[in-house]
């Protein structure tokens, strides 16, 4: 069964971003210091954020490639509890497997994602509540 897809009005903004923490030596952080201070960066984070887009662009083709060999759904990707509801009346299963952002609805329950849930594989973010992220956690790889 292919995997369902919730209303817009439900679903997180895909603008939304994940913070992230990186240590940088004090040289790397002076260059980047003063790359700001030239004007060439409006903060470090432009910088960084600059540099990583940079990567991702050379890198682009193997991203691709990759995802259509493993079948990842590129993007965003919600399962509101309607969606899971019918999967499991369905008597099917999910497997999620994501490169962006996959989601599950505050309201679903621990035994509905465990009862319509057989794996999550996400690159990037996974956003459920703790008791799903608990009680899916040794089918999330």
């Amino acid at each position: 069964m292919e995997n369902p897809v919730a209303n817009a009005a439900s679903r997180p903004k895909g603008g939304e971003s994940e913070k992230i923490t990186i240590n940088l030596g004090p040289v790397d952080l002076g260059q980047i210091d003063l790359l700001v201070q030239e004007g060439f960066y409006s903060n470090r984070t432009d910088l960084i954020r600059t540099a990583i887009r940079n990567q991702l662009a050379l890198h682009a083709q193997v991203v691709q490639e990759t995802v259509s060999r493993r079948a990842l759904v590129l993007g965003l990707q919600h399962f509101s509890r309607e969606d899971l509801e019918a999967v499991r009346a369905a008597n099917q299963r999910l497997t999620i497997q994501v490169l962006g952002l996959a989601s599950i609805a505050a309201d679903v329950t621990p035994e509905l994602a465990l009862a319509t849930i057989d794996s999550v594989v996400v690159l990037g973010a996974f956003h459920a509540s703790a008791a799903v992220k608990t009680a899916l956690a040794s089918r999330i790889r």
